[in-house]
């Protein structure tokens, strides 16, 4: 038996056999057989091998009649190995003269089942020299020696960090051992990956693994065969797709026939590994021309998600590569051309790890991305001339413009500061005077920081209306609107070009000079409206104006004129010339110090600390009025003001990516008001007590005027539940401008929100919807795994509906299903507070506006139940009625229920004694009639949550409404319930703003009442 069995497959290699033969048979250690296989070459690869064995008697030269492929070539070549030890050597490499020497002496001393040795690269095909040393330095890369189950674990497993190469060309193997391997191996055809199928068998039958890297006699040729540069078609690539496939499906079947642990986590790093290899030929060896049908085909084998990713890859790496060397943006990058690809491929995808795999991939490209766009937006602002900064503490939308430049500020920039911004606390400033100076902290970063030939200053809800039409003001003079979004930029001009337009030629633009007798209920004066403030003090005004007089008593003429004048200019928004801007702050600044300095403030409210703030407004007005005076001869433009009551970011949901079986996630949605947190509380936390415990569920509450307080507390209060994340969705957005009132008085316009679940989760093909008067005494992971095929969704049949389609005297409810819903089958009609919506299919029917469309119709009783029967019908998967048993309200299951057909009724009544969930549907609740059918069920859950006493406040409001309740003594309102004005106010100045406090001590004021 020889000591050393070396296996040479050879294919159309006679321009290298030669040299590869000699090398081996030109070795120093003799006690070796060298298996040469043909796999069926069609040059002089077979003479050659032929010629060779005849002048040694080492030479076994074994001939494929046909051709099979490197994988079977090596399984042929195993099976004659008689060798105590073997390895495989490719017809195109050679070895130098002692590697055998070395291999034999190694394994004399620690006998292994596979020492790893190291190799030397030699580059051909213009192959670059860096790309060799790169490529050496990495299979020669120290590695540990290992035992059973770590040696494939160190190569495959993600876990591991995947530190070991799998070329099954730079191992000795013990032949024994190499032989069980491939004896279980497929007799398929295999190319291309086959290497990391074949190492990762013989990896997970081994015993024994030893590094020897510091051996590298064996010489590879990068840039020959496989491994080659050379240009390639989309066709040929595909072909290379397939091929890796056959790869990883003959992976996947060991994995499965051999029960090999942590089995799916090995496969996925070999797949994970390989595509990634794959997708580099992709990149670097097809035309661009080339690269969308190469992609789209490698989509078909391994999917959208897979193929994305890797695409999104390379837009990561060079968007980051961009960044880091401060490479320009050119539109013509081929990073745009990757994502433009990778875009055309992405499908809705599925809760699987590959999914989520790309997704991370995916927000990490876009996020470099971003970077990129707001390093070359700043690069570009930098240049300007004209520099409008706006102030903000929180992420807001901002019009695409370079002028407007928004500035974090606030006293959390520290803990959370915003990438896409500038901020005031860099280079010299007054950041942490901010609770006091608001928006002059901004102001002032900009005097000492920023260069410009223009200066301006707006806050995140309020810009200038730079274009030329008049707007309707409120009666504080803003004009009123809600999103910072395409249409007000355009109907406002917050384009760079038309505020260009509006500012050149102009030394000061400020909003406008407005009549106090005519806005804010026309209290007349500067000086009164700072009286009727209910937390600034008086004192104040004057200490500033003794101030103002005593250091520049030229002023003093302008500040009486001001403060007993009857107009004035908001906001503290201003645009000047870089000069008049200097000598305004130079001017401002110190007043304001010495009134900080000068002034005990360690006992104002939160509001009355930000006088600094308030007095800069007031003397804004005064240095203008004094130079128009004076005669500066200023050009100065009036603009008006936009107040934006919504100009937070929109931050829509994203999947979870920490999450480490996402197959195993239960989108859980529901929709709520404030009104209703108490409700909605108490059906989570029901749902939670009865959870798989093996199950992730990711909850999101659909809502527009959830308190921070509330959902602080049900944050909190929901922590408890470590298999679950709690997010709150504001939907006030995708609802906008459509008529979503209801018909009936106890459903609330909050029914809507579930028609938004496709568009809000498009990661997510199937969500669970609840309403959140239900308590749960099932396990919710049984429902969501109902199967729904093509469906849209499923629900259960609606027995009070069906009731009352039998109804005989003055029924209505048949005429109504079939000539107004316009349903064949009325008996189909469902209940839709239990739905197990299949979004994926949803999306492919029907958008969101066409959903929000149907859903305003007013001929509808049932409003959103209604639309969903009408568009779903004959596509719905019915589920059992103890899904959604309806409690009796009002004695109904007499009186409505029993009229329905005989066996849906009897199911009904059946599903009564064991409800998986429980619907108080109608007008009686348990918090209205604490002892309704199945209260004692919601009560046990409502009792634990933390919003248990506001449940029995509204028992206690809704019982014995004969006797006489409880009436708190309130002030009389400012501006009463029926007061038209109300409309407008309520808007601008909510119940319990700031606002609102100043506009009802003004309405005091001038009742006389202050």
């Amino acid at each position: 038996m020889p000591k050393i069995s070396i296996i040479v497959a050879a294919y159309n290699v006679e321009e290298y056999l030669l040299n590869c033969l000699a090398s081996i048979t030109a070795q120093t250690f003799n006690d070796i057989e060298i298996i040469v296989v043909d796999d069926a070459s069609t040059d002089h690869t077979g003479d050659i091998i032929q010629h060779a064995a005849e002048q040694d008697p080492r030479i076994v030269t074994i001939a494929h009649p046909h051709n099979q492929g490197l994988h079977l070539t090596r399984k042929t070549g195993v099976t004659h190995a008689t060798g105590e030890y073997a390895f495989f050597l490719d017809g195109d490499d050679e070895l130098s003269p002692n590697f055998c020497e070395q291999l034999s002496t190694n394994i004399d001393h620690a006998p292994v089942d596979i020492l790893h040795f190291g190799i030397t690269v030699v580059g051909d095909n213009d192959i670059q020299p860096d790309e060799c040393r790169a490529f050496e330095a990495f299979n020669n890369a120290p590695t540990n020696d290992a035992t059973e189950h770590d040696i494939i674990r160190d190569i495959f497993d993600p876990a591991y960090g995947q530190k070991v190469d799998w070329r099954v060309t730079q191992r000795l193997f013990r032949t024994s051992t190499l032989k069980s391997a491939f004896d279980v191996m497929t007799s398929g055809r295999l190319e291309r990956a086959e290497d990391g199928y074949e190492c990762f068998v013989i990896s997970a039958l081994s015993q024994s693994y030893r590094s020897f890297k510091q051996c590298r006699g064996y010489i590879y040729h990068y840039g020959r065969g496989v491994t080659g540069t050379s240009e390639i078609n989309a066709a040929t690539y595909v072909v290379f797709c397939k091929q890796f496939k056959a790869c990883f499906d003959a992976t996947l079947s060991f994995v499965n026939s051999h029960q090999l642990p942590g089995g799916d986590s090995l496969y996925t790093g070999f797949t994970h590994k390989a595509i990634e290899l794959l997708a580099n030929d992709w990149r670097t060896r097809l035309r661009p021309s080339e690269q969308l049908i190469a992609a789209q085909g490698m989509a078909q084998v391994f999917g959208a998600p897979a193929t994305a990713r890797e695409l999104y890859r390379f837009v990561r790496d060079r968007a980051y590569e961009m960044l880091t060397n401060d490479i320009p943006i050119n539109r013509d990058d081929e990073m745009f051309h990757w994502q433009t690809i990778a875009q055309s491929i992405e499908l809705p995808i599925e809760s699987t790890k590959e999914d989520y795999r790309y997704l991370l991939m995916k927000n990490k490209a876009l996020e470099h991305m971003s970077q990129l766009e707001h390093q070359e937006s700043v690069k570009r602002s930098e240049t300007q001339p004209i520099k409008i900064f706006v102030t903000t503490h929180k992420r807001v939308d901002k019009p695409s413009s370079d002028i407007l430049q928004l500035v974090q500020v606030g006293p959390g920039i520290k803990d959370d500061r915003f990438p896409d911004t500038l901020h005031d606390d860099d280079g010299e400033n007054i950041s942490e005077k901010n609770p006091m100076y608001c928006e002059l902290t901004t102001q002032y970063w900009a005097w000492k920081n920023a260069k410009a030939d223009y200066y301006g200053f707006c806050h995140y809800r309020r810009y200038f209306d730079f274009s030329q039409e008049e707007h309707t003001e409120n009666p504080y003079g803003e004009v009123m609107d809600d999103y910072i979004d395409t249409k007000t930029v355009h109907d406002y001009h917050l384009d760079d070009a038309s505020i260009t337009s509006a500012v050149s030629g102009y030394d000061v633009v400020t909003t406008r000079f407005q009549d106090l007798q005519a806005i804010i209920n026309g209290v007349g004066t500067p000086k009164a409206v700072w009286k009727a403030a209910p937390y600034l003090q008086d004192k104040d005004l004057r200490h500033i104006y003794d101030i103002l007089c005593s250091r520049h008593p030229d002023y003093k003429a302008d500040a009486d004129a001001f403060l007993d004048g009857h107009r004035s200019c908001f906001c503290n928004m201003f645009i000047m010339r870089k000069a008049i801007f200097f000598d305004y702050c130079a001017w401002l600044f110190p007043l304001l110090e010495e009134f900080e300095r000068t002034t005990d403030m360690s006992h104002y409210s939160k509001e009355a600390l930000r006088t600094p703030g308030h007095l800069s407004e007031r003397l804004l007005n005064i240095y203008l009025m004094h130079h128009k005076r004076i005669g500066s001869g200023w050009k100065m433009k009036e603009l008006q003001c936009v107040h934006f009551t919504h100009p937070e970011r929109e931050i829509l949901p994203q999947p979870l990516l920490n999450i480490q079986r996402p197959e195993r996630i239960i989108p859980l949605v529901f929709a709520a008001d404030n009104n209703y947190v108490p409700m909605v509380t108490t059906t989570l936390l029901s749902a939670m007590r009865n959870a798989d415990q093996q199950r992730y569920y990711d909850v999101s509450i659909l809502q527009k005027d959830i308190t921070p307080d509330n959902q602080r507390r049900m944050t909190a209060f929901f922590s408890q539940f470590t298999n679950m994340t709690l997010r709150f969705v504001n939907v006030e957005r995708e609802i906008a401008g459509y008529n979503l009132s209801t018909n009936n008085a106890h459903i609330s316009a909050e029914t809507y929100y579930r028609f938004l679940i496709q568009a809000i989760f498009p990661f997510y093909q199937k969500v669970l919807y609840l309403d959140s008067d239900i308590v749960i005494n099932g396990d919710i992971a049984e429902l969501y795994d109902t199967e729904l095929g093509n469906n849209l969704l499923a629900a259960c049949r609606d027995i009070d509906y069906l009731g009352n389609l039998n109804v005989k005297i003055g029924n209505r409810r048949m005429a109504y299903t079939k000539n107004v819903l316009g349903m064949t089958n009325p008996y189909a009609y469902f209940q839709a507070g239990v739905l197990v919506l299949n979004t994926k299919a949803m999306r492919e029917h029907y958008t969101l506006g066409q959903w929000l469309k149907y859903a305003s119709n007013p001929e509808y009783i049932y409003n959103d139940q209604d639309v969903l029967n009408v568009h779903c019908e004959g596509l719905v998967t019915y589920l059992d009625w103890r899904w959604d048993v309806v409690h009796d309200c009002d004695g109904r299951v007499a009186n409505v229920f029993s009229f329905a057909p005989n066996d849906i009724f009897d199911a009904y009544i059946q599903s009564r004694n064991d409800p998986k969930i429980i619907h108080y549907a109608g007008f009686i609740k348990p918090w209205t009639d604490p002892t309704c059918d199945f209260a004692e069920v919601y009560w046990s859950y409502a009792r634990q949550t933390p919003f248990y006493e506001k449940l029995i406040k509204r028992v206690a409001e809704s019982i014995a409404p004969n006797q006489q309740r409880l009436v708190y003594k309130r002030h009389e309102p400012a501006i009463g319930n029926t007061n038209p004005l109300r409309k407008v106010i309520d808007p601008i100045a909510p119940l319990g703003s700031r606002r609102r406090e100043i506009m009802k001590s003004l309405g005091r004021l001038i009742r006389g009442r202050l």
